[in-house]
């Protein structure tokens, strides 16, 4: 997993020390924290991870950070689930305990927003805590039908309350996701950064077949079923338009039963998982990227797209508006309803200008999203801690 990032320095190291807390993750979620952990050790001289599951598993013999783990195994039961809950955070605080006089600051990252017991664990050994929130469990939950949704709603209340900053991707975000009442301690900054070398365009988009395509989680919150809902009518307004659906989740059986029983399997190719290193190679087949989500932070996949020279249709959630500009960055659609993203997708294929918007999207995103302001962004966040 380590990452290379050439020569770049980042200036001299603070000598403040970073513990990284994330509750147990999956291989979707490697990626990101992979990046963060690159952004912190160009920072920090000392970084220590505490994460379960492949979170664990991944970075133990990672160089950049020394690394602490446990397995979270997932159970049907509610009353399962929430023992494993409570005994991964067990864990967590035992091993925040053993690293109390090596780590100084503490960042709780994917799924930290619900580990109230290390939060008080951290608080009673008087070290700062910065919670940040890459996304919503709460409202992921919600679509999933997750048992535990009650529990991260009550959890994350108390570590909101006692983290001492919260970082999100945008202001939008606040209200998105019931920040309110913490804007006095809210941070934006990203963990999102873009190497040109791997995410460029290797096929103009004049070149490409007219392929469309969906790559992303196959789950209720990222609105994948109205995407496939709409390829029907998407698919007869020309014979030409073909169809690719790449990622994984709990609703792959259900999308893969609807392409057959919609007849559409001879122009539809559904990918269970794309690992990220071939990602640059779809994403430069595709003439345009759907990304019809109820719920987002800011997503890689956007960002990777358009670092590829793809044109991105999206609804208004989350960091997305921050990005995309509809008809000038990409395109913007106000719902996601299968009639909608049929009628939006059309829109975005048939606009004349897409070449110059999908430029002006590439632009913008390699301009923005580099190593090197990103590390700059999160240095001037710890700084603040020795203030």
């Amino acid at each position: 997993m380590q990452k290379k990032k050439g020569n770049y320095q980042g200036g001299e190291r603070e000598n403040l020390r970073v513990g990284i807390l994330t509750s147990a993750i999956s291989r979707p979620s490697l990626t990101p924290l992979s990046n963060f952990i690159d952004i912190l050790s160009h920072i920090t001289p000392e970084l220590y991870l505490i994460s379960g599951n492949e979170g664990f598993r991944n970075f133990k013999n990672d160089s950049r950070v020394q690394t602490f783990g446990y397995n979270y195994v997932i159970e049907r039961s509610s009353f399962l689930k929430i023992c494993n809950f409570l005994s991964g955070q067990l864990r967590c605080s035992y091993f925040m305990i053993r690293l109390a006089k090596k780590v100084d600051v503490w960042i709780f990252f994917t799924g930290g927003e619900y580990l109230v017991l290390p939060m008080f664990i951290a608080r009673l050994l008087h070290k700062p805590v910065t919670l940040y929130i890459p996304g919503s469990a709460i409202r992921d939950g919600e679509f999933s039908g997750d048992s535990l949704v009650f529990i991260y709603k009550y959890f994350s209340k108390i570590t909101r309350k006692y983290a001492d900053r919260i970082i999100i991707y945008s202001e939008n975000l606040i209200k998105e996701w019931d920040l309110e009442p913490y804007r006095h301690k809210i941070l934006i900054a990203h963990r999102h950064f873009l190497d040109k070398s791997i995410f460029t365009v290797t096929i103009p988009l004049s070149n490409r077949p007219l392929l469309i395509g969906y790559i992303g989680r196959f789950s209720a919150e990222k609105g994948v079923q109205h995407f496939v809902q709409a390829l029907p009518a998407i698919l007869r307004e020309t014979k030409e338009i073909k169809v690719l659906i790449g990622g994984d989740g709990e609703l792959k059986e259900n999308i893969s039963t609807s392409i057959k029983e919609s007849g559409l399997t001879d122009r539809v190719e559904l990918i269970c998982w794309i690992s990220h290193n071939e990602l640059p190679l779809y994403l430069n087949k595709l003439r345009l990227l759907v990304l019809p989500s109820y719920t987002e932070g800011l997503p890689n996949i956007m960002l990777e797209a358009m670092a590829c020279g793809t044109p991105v249709l999206a609804t208004p959630v989350g960091a997305i508006p921050d990005v995309i500009r509809d008809g000038r960055t990409g395109f913007i659609m106000k719902d996601n309803s299968p009639q909608y993203i049929a009628e939006n997708v059309i829109r975005a294929l048939e606009c004349p200008d897409l070449a110059r918007i999908a430029e002006n999207g590439r632009n913008s995103v390699l301009d923005l999203y580099t190593f090197e302001k990103t590390v700059d962004r999160w240095k001037k966040i710890l700084i603040t801690f020795k203030e």
